[in-house]
């Protein structure tokens, strides 16, 4: 018969096997787990999705504030329309209107967009340097933080030095502006990202940063994590966009996208601007903010 003390000793080792047993378990257990979370998902940073009120086919309609709400999104890139000489958003009651339906529908106005300026270009029209001012004091009066300045169509500056230094001029004048208000002045264009970055050094200021679009930059053959990871703070917002099919199953490697923005810290807004929605405007963009949202957690 054992004494006590051997008893005791023999308990004591079973207990520690038991306490190795189990937290080789939990070891096991958390592996699985890790395992099975959706690889995709890391390095992805949180983000709010938002759209592009002309993607809802609601262009400087307070609307595309309801049906973005409906679909599940958070914010809504809002047009800044021209009507005559002016931005029609400078009217006091449409900033009502506009808040109010923030409000109402629990959603926020992401940023702003001057999308005539690629028919009335900033490089050639004397008129986008006064509406590029307006919608500095627009984004000032409703707590918008960024205003993307476009560059395509008639606006685009590849292969026009002359424009570039043009554009270069007004963005230095208009500038301390929008320092002044807080704004940021976001170019988006078919630059690649080094020009981007030239650009932007020689105006010197806080004020103007990119906007960078990952489906243009791969439409133009750039490689769009290294540019992401090239700009980094130097990114105002960002346009998710494929122009092959949904989200998932076109030629954008969003995975890729997420890790580099998940390197540079990015902490902005990620704005759906559909160009291809083979179901159906509400349909193609519930399966690309999901298909986003296996990517990039919410806030």
């Amino acid at each position: 018969m054992k004494n006590k003390t051997a008893i005791g000793k023999t308990k004591s080792r079973r207990g520690g096997r038991r306490r190795c047993l189990c937290f080789l378990m939990l070891v096991f257990i958390a592996g699985v787990v890790a395992g099975s979370r959706p690889e995709s998902g890391a390095g992805g940073p949180p983000v709010r999705l938002g759209v592009c009120d002309w993607t809802l086919g609601k262009g400087g309609d307070t609307g595309a504030l309801e049906l973005a709400s409906r679909l599940g999104l958070e914010g809504v890139q809002v047009s800044l329309n021209i009507k005559g000489e002016s931005l029609v958003l400078v009217q006091p009651a449409l900033q009502a209107a506009y808040l109010e339906a923030a409000r109402k529908h629990s959603i926020e106005i992401a940023s702003f967009a001057i999308g005539e300026m690629n028919n009335l270009p900033l490089k050639s029209d004397p008129r986008a340097e006064r509406w590029l001012k307006q919608s500095i004091g627009i984004s000032k009066a409703m707590g918008v933080k960024i205003v993307l300045v476009p560059f395509f169509g008639k606006g685009d500056l590849k292969n026009d030095p002359r424009g570039v230094e043009t554009v270069i001029e007004i963005l230095r004048r208009v500038a301390p502006k929008a320092e002044a208000a807080g704004v940021i002045l976001a170019l988006e264009s078919w630059l690649s990202a080094e020009d981007c970055l030239a650009i932007i050094k020689r105006i010197g200021s806080p004020a103007v940063k990119v906007y960078y679009d990952v489906g243009n930059s791969r439409k133009e053959g750039y490689d769009v994590s290294e540019e992401i990871r090239f700009l980094g703070d130097r990114i105002a917002e960002i346009h998710a966009k494929d122009y092959q099919d949904l989200y998932g199953k076109g030629s954008m490697d969003f995975k890729a996208v997420a890790r580099a923005m998940g390197d540079i810290g990015y902490e902005g807004w990620l704005v759906i601007e559909g160009s291809e929605l083979p179901l159906g405007i509400e349909e193609s963009l519930r399966h690309d903010a999901e298909f986003l949202r296996t990517l990039f957690p919410a806030e």
